[in-house]
């Protein structure tokens, strides 16, 4: 796994997670590995910030940034790069985040990485066709966090334990006078995970994803 460890940080991403193909699992057709890419923080900003895509002021920068960097990737891995936001249909980004092991379901229903916490986030998958040899899984970390603080980050509770996430409510907040700290930094309840806290994203960077999803 060496190989795919350094081409990928070669480029600001890290691998965050592998699987064996399974039959229904929805990857394409001979995939021995499907080898998940994210961000590594907080090296990524600086990368996508000096990237022709996000200087010339054209729609999607970083869904452009990634098909050319995962493409080429997969390009010099012999595979198929496959993207969360290619579609309809779209690929099962989320089933194949929680079968590589290190992704779970946290108390508020957001994804939860070993490594990444709350901030997890994926930039595109490649499918290999070597079965390639990956290491135990870890244990979640939300197993050992006594205190909970995502489930109480939201000052509106937009997103809570035992309930849908609500993206108005969600929304309102963080275009309100209000919502000014979830804009410069970040949704609070990722930032509130301590696994988040240690990870390295930087206060720019989630804005630049807060503003896209206003």
């Amino acid at each position: 796994m060496k190989r795919y460890h350094d081409d990928a940080a070669a480029e600001a991403l890290a691998l965050r997670g592998a699987f064996h193909a399974t039959e229904g699992d929805g990857t394409p057709d001979r995939t021995g590995t499907l080898l998940m890419l994210g961000p590594d923080e907080p090296r990524f900003w600086a990368v996508f910030t000096a990237s022709p895509e996000y200087r010339d002021g054209a729609a999607n920068p970083m869904d452009r940034w990634s098909k050319r960097v995962i493409g080429a990737l997969a390009d010099r891995w012999g595979g198929t790069a496959i993207f969360p936001y290619d579609g309809p249909p779209y690929a099962p980004f989320i089933s194949w985040a929680t079968a590589t092991g290190q992704c779970w379901p946290a108390p508020v229903g957001l994804l939860v990485h070993d490594a990444a916490g709350l901030f997890i986030s994926y930039r595109g998958a490649v499918a290999v066709p070597e079965h390639l040899p990956l290491p135990d899984a870890p244990s979640s970390p939300c197993l050992t966090c006594a205190d909970t603080p995502c489930a109480t980050a939201c000052p509106v509770g937009a997103l809570a334990p035992g309930q849908d996430y609500d993206v108005p409510a969600c929304r309102a907040h963080v275009q309100s006078d209000a919502g000014q700290a979830c804009r410069d930094g970040g949704c609070l309840v990722r930032r509130a995970c301590p696994v988040s806290q240690t990870f390295g994203r930087l206060a720019e960077q989630s804005a630049f994803h807060m503003a896209a999803f206003l």
